[in-house]
C-alpha cells in the first residue's frame, strides 16, 4: 500500500510548505465540514477548483449578464468571462507574491456562482423582495454548500463570501481575489462601454488616465504591479495608497456614468419586471404544496440560479399568450422524406 509521503498530493503539499511565502495558506492544513477520503494526486484546494469548474452553477455563468443585458455582439463580457478574468488576474498576483495559486483560482472561479440573471439589476430586485435582503456572495456560498453540496474547504468558502466590499477576508489569497474582482470589472467594463458607444476613451477622468494609462493592458498591468510591489513580504495584500485612490475614483466614475442611469441600463426596467413577476408567480404556485416558511427560500434559489435567457423564456411561457400550434415548419421536411421514400 502506498505510503502518504509517497503520494503526489503529499509532494505537492510539501512543495507549498518549502517554497511559498510564510503568509501563504497551505493546503495540507485545509479543513472541510465533512471529512473525505483524500486524493492521491491533488491538493485540497485543487480539488475545490475542479469541483467548482465541473458544477452546474459554473456552466450557467456563460448566459448571465455582466453589465450589458443579452448583447448581440459576442465580444461583450458575460458573468463567465468576468470570472475567468478575475481568475487570471488573481493567479498573476498570487504567483508574484508566492501565495497559494490554487486557492486563489478556486475562490475566483466560485465567487459569482450565486449571481442572479441580469447581473446586479436582478440582485437588486431580489434584495427588495426577500426578507432580510439578498446578496450574491452569500448566495454563492449557499450554492456550493447546500444546492450543489460541493463540500469545499473552509478557506475557499471564506474567500467566496468575502470577495465583495464590506467583508474582511481571513486569508491573503482571499484578499487577492477581492482586489482582482475590482480590477477586472473596472477595466473590462470600461472596454465594453467604449465598444457599446456609451463612453469614449477621452471621457475617462484625466488624472486617472495620467496615472494608469488609457491603454487597457497598461492600466491593468500598473494596477497589478501596484498591488505586488506594495504587498511583497507582508501578511496583508493591498494596493498602494495612491494607486487605490485612483482605482476607486475610476470605479466611482463608472458608477456615475455607466452602472447607474446610462444607455447600458435602458432594458433593466423590463428585466426587473421579469424577476418580480416570476417571484410572485412561483410564490403563489408553491403555496398549496409547501410550508409557507420555506417558499421564499425555494423561489429565491430557483430564480437566482436562472440564466438571463431561461428567465425570459419562463416569463414568456407564463405571461405572453401564444396561438394554437399547428406544428413546426420543419414538419414539411419530414413529409418530404416520406414522399421521396
Amino acid at each position: 500500500m502506498l505510503k502518504t509521503e509517497d503520494t503526489i498530493k503529499y509532494k505537492l503539499e510539501q512543495r507549498e510548505i518549502d517554497n511559498l511565502s510564510e503568509f501563504a495558506t497551505k493546503s495540507r492544513y485545509a479543513k472541510r465540514k465533512e471529512e473525505e477520503e483524500p486524493s492521491l494526486l491533488r491538493t485540497e484546494f485543487q480539488r475545490d477548483r475542479d469541483r467548482i469548474l465541473h458544477s452546474k452553477a459554473f456552466r450557467r455563468l456563460k448566459h448571465k449578464t455582466q453589465v450589458f443585458l443579452s448583447p448581440f455582439d459576442d465580444h461583450f463580457r458575460t458573468r463567465l468571462t468576468h470570472t475567468l478574468e478575475v481568475s487570471q488576474i488573481g493567479r498573476t498576483i498570487a504567483r508574484a507574491l508566492d501565495l497559494n495559486e490554487d486557492l486563489v483560482e478556486a475562490i475566483s472561479l466560485g465567487h459569482d456562482l450565486g449571481h442572479t440573471p441580469f447581473g446586479h439589476c436582478g440582485e437588486g430586485v431580489l434584495n427588495e423582495l426577500v426578507k432580510g435582503g439578498f446578496n450574491h456572495n452569500v448566495q454563492s456560498v449557499r450554492v456550493v454548500e447546500i444546492l450543489e453540496h460541493l463540500n469545499l474547504c473552509r478557506e475557499t468558502i471564506d474567500g467566496i463570501l468575502t470577495h465583495s466590499w464590506g467583508y474582511t477576508p481571513k486569508t491573503p489569497e482571499a484578499q487577492v481575489v477581492q482586489l482582482a474582482d475590482k480590477i477586472a470589472y473596472i477595466n473590462h467594463d470600461i472596454e465594453d462601454s467604449i465598444r457599446a458607444g456609451i463612453i469614449a476613451e477621452s471621457d475617462l477622468p484625466k488624472d486617472c488616465i495620467d496615472y494608469f494609462s488609457s491603454v487597457q493592458s497598461k492600466r491593468l498591468n500598473k494596477m497589478i504591479n501596484e498591488i505586488v510591489s506594495n504587498s511583497i513580504g507582508k501578511p496583508q495584500v493591498s494596493m498602494s495608497e495612491e494607486g487605490w485612490h485612483y482605482t476607486t475614483k475610476l470605479r466611482q466614475w463608472m458608477f456615475d456614468n455607466v452602472y447607474i442611469d446610462s444607455p447600458a441600463k435602458l432594458e433593466e426596467k423590463k428585466a426587473r419586471k421579469v424577476i418580480r413577476e416570476l417571484f410572485y408567480l412561483y410564490t403563489d404556485m408553491l403555496k398549496p404544496m409547501c410550508e409557507e416558511s420555506k417558499i421564499e427560500r425555494i423561489v429565491t434559489d430557483y430564480i437566482s440560479g436562472m440564466t438571463d435567457r431561461y428567465a425570459v423564456e419562463k416569463f414568456k411561457e407564463n405571461f405572453i399568450p401564444i396561438g394554437i400550434q399547428s406544428g413546426s415548419k420543419d414538419d414539411y421536411l419530414f413529409k418530404l422524406a416520406k414522399i421521396i421514400n
